[in-house]
């Protein structure tokens, strides 16, 4: 498995269905349902079956290979000079 990219995210937490698509994990918010219900999608190394599950900053969601952490926007550097 590849190692997390970080998506920055506001206000501390996120849905785990919005997360998806935020990170390009899945094209569309509609295609995050069947993915996260066919048990395919992991948080933190355990299957995730809710897609309304709370992620927070720190939790690692990885799908078919890739892996994203939520990452505080606030203090997220991407390294752009702006």
């Amino acid at each position: 498995m590849s190692e997390p990219f970080d998506v920055p995210v506001r206000d501390g937490s996120i849905r785990l269905g919005q997360f998806l698509k935020l990170a390009n994990l899945v094209e569309s918010g509609a295609q995050a349902k069947p993915v996260i219900a066919e048990g395919r999608v992991r948080v933190n190394g355990e299957v995730e079956l809710r897609r309304g599950r709370q992620l927070t900053t720190g939790d690692v969601v990885s799908l078919e290979g890739q892996s994203a952490r939520a990452v505080d926007a606030a203090t997220y550097d991407d390294g752009l000079p702006w």
